[in-house]
């Protein structure tokens, strides 16, 4: 480190800039090489860009963006200031990083969703953490780090408004590494709580940003194809429908998240395809109505699921539709059910995943007091490992099943028959599949070996 900075006071010669390292460190599909997906199935992340942008302005302050997705952090990283921002599956490797910096004298603060859920945890890793969403105590702690009085953990404030933020520094990512860098986010959290998601127990209530700011980003990055990242985009509909109206006057094509209340409302479902939403990651997450109240998405149940798909393929919005396996009410015959209703209402771009008990969720805490949890090793915790006792069907069989359905409906034959029955952007699906194809064929080379987590193994 540059001699003429003292991190344990904050004091450094006016001569140079303060350096800040901002890390978005890897999860289980990077242990080899540069992961399982490849370029064209990776987009820009939002959270580093917009932590660079809320830097303040008058701080003379140099910083670098590392996205372990596609390089290393390299560990003789020269900073001044280390910021780390973690979710549940990459919570090891983000410890092992901040331990790594701290142990070189380099102050390092933890940020992101899993320091929000178990922050006593990520404290003992950090010598300052953030709780919540960080708009407003990002730039507070850095002015107490330059100032010599950091404190040691910074909650979001209550009142948080997502109103006149600057612009994310986008232009600090390589492009060339992402098939897009132009992800944008109008809205933050959900109006529901699924009992295991992280979002209601880390977040709270949802947040907008006004309208008119979500356009003048959009303006200003130049571009007619986008992604929103938000969670919910149509968390709530009367917001959701001034977005539409604006973005249908910008000729823009766009994907995004939201439910299958979107087929609820002709109106709101008409404004998205006018304003150019070409595909939605839709949450169908089970075929069971029992499932759908154990985890509180009864609203799935409104509407048949057939129907959804329907009116989204009527207005030419393909699907990539989420389904998760583990519930307490599946048995062993849900993996083939599943893969027959996808296969017969022929989802474009189907996804799979094992329930997983995120920490400090409602779902976590019901397992825990059963004790069915069978590992806190976070790093398994990516939907993919089996991390707790499942109740009608043992651990390998709901792996086993997942696996098996991953790779049924990624069968050569399968994705024709899909693709060739919607007959949706064909090109773009196309290469999606076969970008999933790789994947379902390759989960356990990228995936860790040992997915099945056995008791005995947690009790030792």
């Amino acid at each position: 480190m540059d001699p003429d900075w003292r991190p344990a006071t904050g004091e450094r010669c006016a001569s140079r800039a303060l350096r800040i390292a901002l890390l978005s460190p890897r999860g289980p599909l990077y242990k080899h090489r540069s992961g399982i997906w490849k370029k064209s199935l990776r987009y820009a992340p939002l959270t580093l860009t917009t932590l660079a942008s809320l830097i303040p302005r008058d701080m003379d302050a140099e910083v670098i963006l590392i996205d372990e997705g596609i390089t290393e952090t390299p560990l003789d990283l020269d900073a001044d200031l280390i910021g780390i921002s973690a979710i549940t599956g990459t919570a090891p490797r983000s410890y092992s990083l901040a331990d790594h910096f701290r142990s070189r004298g380099i102050p390092v603060v933890l940020g992101g969703v899993h320091p929000t859920l178990v922050p006593q945890e990520a404290a003992e890793h950090a010598d300052s953490i953030v709780v919540g969403y960080a708009e407003q105590t990002w730039p507070q702690l850095l002015r107490d780090f330059v100032g010599g009085a950091m404190r040691e953990r910074y909650d979001q404030d209550p009142n948080l408004s997502l109103a006149d933020l600057p612009f994310p520094r986008r232009d600090l990512l390589p492009s060339r590494h992402y098939v897009t860098m132009n992800t944008v986010e109008a809205t933050r959290g959900c109006i529901h709580s699924c009992r295991f998601c992280v979002v209601p127990s880390a977040w709270g209530r949802p947040l907008q940003r006004p309208v008119g700011d979500v356009v003048a980003d959009i303006k200003q990055m130049r571009m007619r194809r986008l992604i929103f990242l938000d969670l919910n985009l149509i968390a709530d509909v009367d917001y959701a429908k001034e977005l539409f109206t604006e973005l249908a006057t910008l000729k823009l094509k766009w994907g995004g998240l939201t439910t299958t209340m979107i087929a609820w409302d002709d109106e709101l479902l008409d404004l998205a395809a006018r304003s150019g939403c070409r595909g939605l990651l839709l949450g169908f997450e089970s075929l069971s109505r029992g499932s759908l109240a154990e985890t509180r998405k009864s609203f799935n149940m409104r509407t048949d699921y057939y129907d959804v798909v329907r009116r989204l393929h009527e207005r030419g919005i393909s699907i990539m539709g989420c389904f998760v396996f583990g519930f307490d009410g599946d048995t062993p015959d849900v993996f083939e059910q599943t893969v027959d209703f996808v296969m017969d209402v022929n989802i474009d771009l189907p996804r799979y995943a094992i329930l997983t008990p995120f920490p400090s969720t409602p779902l976590f805490r019901q397992l825990e007091n059963e004790g069915r949890i069978l590992t806190r090793d976070w790093s398994l915790y990516d939907g993919q490992h089996v991390v707790h006792e499942p109740m009608q069907m043992s651990p390998e069989w709901l792996l086993s099943g997942t696996e098996w359905a991953w790779k049924r409906t990624y069968e050569h034959r399968s994705i024709a028959k899909r693709l060739l029955c919607s007959r949706i952007q064909m090109p773009t699906l196309y290469a999606a599949n076969l970008g999933y194809r790789f994947y379902a064929n390759n989960l356990s080379t990228f995936y860790n070996c040992d997915w099945v987590v056995r008791r005995e193994r947690a009790a030792a």
